[in-house]
């Protein structure tokens, strides 16, 4: 027990700025790019039938999945940007019952859930465009991944953000890299070698069922082994009024902004239906190939949460700066290298997931365009993120609201009717411009009044 709250304050007070950075940021994004394996795997798989149909299916199921994330996220993130702070006044007591009551309620929403996808999952499928020639795949994978899975995924989710707000980054990695290692793994086992011809989705289903469930019990494994730390009997009081306050505070923005997120998908995914089932494959396909920036950002700005949340609460607004410059660096620099990427081999990056020409020529495209978003993308993630360390969940609320409800869902509608189909796959880049210039002046103020309380806080020390 003292060994690790040693080690938990090396991260957050002893090491420089930048071996803490590195302490959480690589296990967390090392993490983040096998869920993006486990994510592009399923997709990938299927793309070997050469079945757009199939492809589709697969894909139209992203923005559900994402649902599932984003019910996590609400105790996950909520809790997880607490516990540093609690650890660092010295609150280690409320700590263990604040874990203990994020995992109980994840329990209980996560069963919910599962029975409202079940209850009503044949409306929900044909709302995402699900067709004649894709609802069959696509019920299948639902079945598997969703219902049956639904659990594992968001206690999952939960119990990976409760780890690593306490420092333990490499074993919150470990735990959510397990599962995309056993998905890469056990796809082509259920889809080619168990099961017959025709039934490749239900068998990338099965595999990702399967995978959820070890990954989860592995958390479970890790959060029992710290449990003097942070708790893993269900039977301790509850935490106090305001504690619980603020899990919701920061939980609701985080679980709403996944939730916008997947809305956006969704939208995305309707409007580019009424195109066709081809333009739909190839959406679904750049979606899932633009992950890599995307869960390259959301790792490090979930290295930065512990970090910040905990240097905030101790007043160090020197060490908040520097951690803060130090993460947007990176982030910046990773999503440069992404569009270059994205840029110069489209081609041949569709050509991992389909050999369909017609699905191709028009994935290479929308591809080309969409990865444009990547820079700009990961600094609303990283402003978004910051005001949740802090425990402003007023402000991350209304960055939230004003990306996806003010700017991003309603330019795709605009876009598609002014410039039809390429409307659609621009309506990122457009929206997210103007979302960053708006968040660097909310963020540009914030800073400017974190100066004044630090200097204020040295004029008192100096007296």
């Amino acid at each position: 027990m003292k060994v690790h709250a040693k080690s938990n304050e090396d991260v957050f007070e002893k090491m420089s700025v930048g071996e803490a950075v590195r302490t959480m940021a690589v296990p967390a994004v090392a993490a983040q790019l096998i869920v993006l394996i486990y994510n592009l795997a399923d997709t990938f798989y299927v793309g070997r039938t050469n079945n757009p149909f199939m492809v589709a299916g697969v894909s139209l199921i992203l923005p559900l999945f994402n649902v599932a994330v984003a019910v996590g996220a609400l105790f996950g993130a909520g809790g997880g940007a607490l516990l540093p702070r609690l650890l660092a006044v010295d609150r280690k007591d409320e700590a263990t019952r604040v874990s203990a009551y994020c995992l109980r309620l994840g329990l209980l929403t996560a069963a919910a859930f599962a029975l409202l996808i079940l209850l009503f999952m044949r409306p929900l499928l044909h709302l995402l465009g699900a067709g004649e020639n894709t609802f069959g795949y696509a019920r299948q994978y639902v079945l598997m991944v969703l219902v049956l899975g639904g659990i594992p995924t968001i206690c999952s989710n939960v119990l990976s953000n409760l780890i690593r707000s306490l420092g333990l980054s490499r074993e919150s990695g470990i735990g959510v890299a397990l599962g995309g290692v056993l998905n890469l793994a056990l796809d082509p086992l259920f889809m080619f070698v168990i099961l017959p011809k025709g039934c490749e989705v239900l068998g990338v289903g099965i595999a990702t069922l399967l995978s959820g469930i070890i990954s989860c019990a592995y958390c479970l494994f890790v959060f029992r082994k710290k449990q003097k730390v942070i708790g893993v009997n269900l039977t301790v009081p509850l935490p106090e009024t305001e504690s619980r306050r603020r899990v919701f505070l920061v939980g609701i923005p985080s679980s709403i902004g996944g939730l916008l997120f997947d809305l956006d998908y969704m939208v995305l995914d309707k409007l580019m239906s009424g195109y066709g089932d081809i333009p739909l494959a190839a959406i679904g396909i750049v979606l899932k190939a633009e992950r890599l920036p995307q869960q390259t950002g959301i790792g490090l700005c979930q290295a930065m949460v512990p970090l910040v949340a905990y240097s905030y609460a101790k007043r160090d607004f020197r060490r908040v700066r520097r951690i803060m410059a130090r993460i947007l660096g990176i982030g910046l620099a990773m999503a440069l290298i992404s569009i270059t990427v994205y840029e110069l081999f489209p081609h041949q990056i569709m050509r991992l997931f389909i050999a369909d020409p017609a699905t191709l020529e028009i994935g290479v495209k929308f591809l080309r365009i969409r990865s444009l978003a990547a820079g700009i993308m990961f600094f609303c993630f990283f402003v978004v993120f910051l005001y949740q360390a802090i425990g402003n969940g007023v402000m991350s609320m209304a960055l939230v609201v004003l990306r996806w409800l003010v700017l991003n869902i309603p330019m795709l509608f605009l876009l598609n009717r002014l410039m039809g189909m390429v409307g659609l796959v621009w309506s990122q880049v457009i929206s997210d411009v103007i979302s960053v210039i708006l968040s660097y002046a909310i963020l540009a103020k914030s800073m400017k009044s974190w100066q004044s309380e630090a200097d204020r806080e040295g004029e008192r020390i100096g007296q």
